[in-house]
């Protein structure tokens, strides 16, 4: 593009961004707003230091009497480990989860074993019903939309809060964190991973089988667990100074955790869609996002980051063996896939939404508050 231009502070462009914008010193409106908000939610010293002791005696009163403290999603990625390890040298205990939808690296399965039995984690792992779950996931790739992954959130979260109910755990651990990822491209447009209008009408155009066999959680249940029932997230590696490196040496060093070179690519389907799907169907390089965040973060300079975005997103021969492994799972052609990759990507709002859940939140905590006064 003739008015090609990157962040002269991070490594963000305008290429297809339509929301960028930068000031008379080059710099990008989404470095700027990330450094605004590090002094508000990132506390890498002694505030964290006391957050984290407050946070921790929090929870051991709320797991008093019950079997665990508090629970969380773990993928077999350094994130949601990282924090797994961290729990565990808090004394917490905790209820871990992970859905095995067929697409794991082996890698990341073995990463999952080892840490829940160092840490002493018990590990609910699900497996969706395969059928189904993979006629959902071809439909989104039919549906043409950016974020694939949604069906995989929504299932995850219920599974989450379905077990947050059964033992009574009022508290999920979340490894989002503003140190590596406290910056998202915006261009690629996607939708709430609980808006089940926005899953049935995809469904309903490209789908095949039912979806009766699947658990889901839509944004009135979500509502319902956060506010009747008290269940919430909050994201403890914020209240530290998070560094990826220290953390990979230190989970390797405690059970011989593995890395799998670049972020979410714990499992194959996460992985084409970051790597390959967003990359040659809507031209979104989410690397700029992650090195961008460590930037920010101050883990990584900008010469560093441009560094790393010469090398090439991914290897041919590599992604092509993690192609065929996805198309063969999903009962997709290659010949299809490649030309949906080729076409023009279309947007979320192309397809039907349930923008009356946010109305309902509006009208939900304006009750609430009048029955709390």
């Amino acid at each position: 593009m003739s008015n090609y231009q990157m962040c002269s502070r991070c490594v963000m462009d305008n290429a297809d961004d339509t929301t960028i914008r930068f000031d008379a010193e080059g710099h990008c409106n989404y470095c700027t707003e990330a450094l605004q908000r590090k002094e508000l939610i990132y506390f890498p010293d002694e505030r964290g230091a006391r957050k984290v002791q407050e946070l921790v005696a929090r929870l051991k009163k709320e797991g008093k009497g019950k079997r665990y403290d508090c629970m969380m999603g773990i993928s077999g990625g350094l994130d949601s480990s990282y924090l797994a390890y961290l729990g565990h040298t808090w004394g917490l205990r905790i209820l871990g989860v992970h859905i095995d939808d067929g697409f794991d690296e082996p890698v990341a399965t073995e990463n999952i074993r080892k840490l829940c039995e160092a840490c002493h984690i018990d590990l609910v792992t699900i497996a969706p019903d395969a059928a189904q779950y993979n006629d959902l996931t071809r439909a989104f790739f039919r549906a043409e939309v950016p974020n694939v992954a949604i069906p995989q959130d929504n299932i995850l979260f219920a599974c989450l809060y379905d077990y947050a109910r059964r033992y009574g755990v009022k508290t999920f651990l979340s490894g989002g964190n503003f140190a590596l990822e406290s910056i998202l491209r915006q261009r690629n447009d996607s939708t709430n991973v609980f808006d089940m209008g926005h899953i049935r009408d995809i469904h309903r155009r490209f789908g095949t089988l039912p979806m009766d066999k699947l658990p889901f959680m839509n944004n009135y249940q979500r509502i319902l667990n956060r506010y009747l029932r008290g269940i919430h997230s909050i994201r403890p590696l914020n209240l530290i100074d998070y560094n990826k490196q220290r953390a990979l040496q230190e989970l390797e060093s405690f059970c011989g955790f593995r890395y799998y070179k670049m972020k979410h690519c714990e499992n194959k389907l996460t992985k084409l869609i970051q790597l390959y799907w967003l990359v040659e169907k809507f031209h979104d390089d989410k690397r700029h996002s992650h090195l961008s965040s460590m930037i920010v973060s101050g883990q990584m300079t900008r010469e560093e980051a441009l560094a790393e975005l010469k090398k090439p997103v991914y290897d041919p021969e590599d992604m092509n063996r993690d192609i065929d492994f996805v198309l063969a799972r999903l009962g997709m052609e290659r010949a299809e896939f490649d030309a949906l990759v080729a076409r023009p990507g279309k947007a979320h709002a192309d397809y039907a939404t349930s923008g009356i859940y946010k109305w309902f939140i509006r009208l939900f905590k304006k009750q609430l508050i009048k029955f709390k006064g």
